[in-house]
């Protein structure tokens, strides 16, 4: 696994209620925590982790154009995350568990190429509204560069009993690709098994004849 640098945390213990309007963080929600890292995909997994740790909301979140290694400054890396939580206590409970999950998920390599296949078991908030799914649901996260997003995308909805939620059409922000798939905790890691060997497949064959 590729490790997720964390690049920057901070926390307000009472935003202007302005900026928390601006956000659109939910009404008695004050506090707000913010991150950035240089794994986008990675961090939404994350940050929808705290949604199931703490009573913390997903308030703001946006991959940066072109990805980290084309980074505008030292701290910016691919991608801010935004939590807005009712307490100051609440808030960093969400934030510490967002920041576990960073350290357990994270980007594959098959060959040079990076990949993401990774089953989230239960959805928290933020995920499931992504999706369009009740909160608890599965979903297999699945992201790759842009041809081998779209042809792994096709063999693991062949082969699952898996739905296409979201189809992430290259190119991303950040110039891949992929989609969030829902079913069963089985029929997710199946679809996740079947993306991450057709990656592996155009990895080592990038021009079949």
């Amino acid at each position: 696994m590729i490790p997720v640098k964390v690049l920057a945390v901070r926390y307000l213990a009472s935003a202007s209620p302005q900026l928390c309007r601006g956000l659109q963080a939910p009404e008695g929600y004050p506090c707000l925590g913010m991150l950035t890292t240089d794994c986008d995909d990675a961090t939404y997994i994350a940050l929808d982790a705290a949604t199931k740790a703490a009573d913390v909301r997903v308030c703001y979140s946006r991959s940066f154009y072109a990805g980290a290694a084309n980074a505008a400054t030292p701290n910016a890396g691919e991608v801010i995350g935004i939590l807005a939580g009712p307490n100051p206590e609440a808030l960093r409970s969400g934030m510490e568990a967002a920041l576990n999950a960073l350290e357990q998920v994270g980007f594959e390599l098959a060959g040079e190429v990076p990949y993401l296949a990774h089953t989230v078991s239960r959805t928290g908030s933020f995920l499931a509204g992504e999706a369009g799914v009740p909160e608890g649901a599965a979903l297999a996260y699945l992201i790759a560069p842009p041809l081998e997003s779209m042809y792994a995308m096709d063999a693991a909805l062949k082969a699952a009993d898996v739905k296409l939620c979201k189809l992430y059409g290259p190119p991303s922000e950040t110039n891949f690709g992929g989609g969030l798939l829902t079913g069963s905790q089985s029929a997710c890691q199946a679809a996740c098994a079947a993306f991450a060997q057709a990656v592996a497949q155009v990895a080592q064959n990038p021009k079949e004849r």
